[in-house]
């Protein structure tokens, strides 16, 4: 799969540069030599894969489930708030797919159920008005 049509691939090596960078500056390391980037990416991945909403997901601030343990989550905060702004310069690509996805407020699935309808208003209608 490729990351231009991919959203979950996509988002995978998005979250893979950015911790990457993160690590790097300050661990001095590379993800895979580092047990703690190491483990917080193989969460970050299969929290991904396993998303509910799959290729109509919003971006993780803005879904309605929040999946990731509350520690990790903020682990995970401080690397988008480090790696962020350096992902414009080092991967600009990804960034604009980051910027571009994260546009969509609430996920697909959602916007495309109808919303609910209520017993009363089922047995009140008799149809049309002539």
């Amino acid at each position: 799969m490729s990351i231009f049509t991919n959203r979950i691939e996509r988002e995978a090596k998005t979250v893979e540069v950015m911790i990457g960078l993160y690590c790097k500056n300050h661990h001095g390391l590379s993800v895979t030599d580092c047990p703690t980037c190491s483990e917080l990416q193989n969460y970050a991945i299969d929290r991904l894969h396993h998303c509910p909403f799959h290729e109509g997901k919003t971006s993780c601030k803005n879904c309605p489930i929040h999946c990731y343990k509350p520690g990790i989550k903020d682990d995970i905060k401080q690397v988008m708030r480090y790696s962020g702004p350096r992902m414009m310069l080092r991967h600009p690509i990804l960034t604009l797919f980051h910027f571009s996805d994260n546009r969509r407020k609430e996920p697909l699935s959602m916007l495309t159920q109808p919303p609910p309808v209520e017993p009363d208003e089922v047995e009140d209608c008799s149809g049309p008005i002539n």
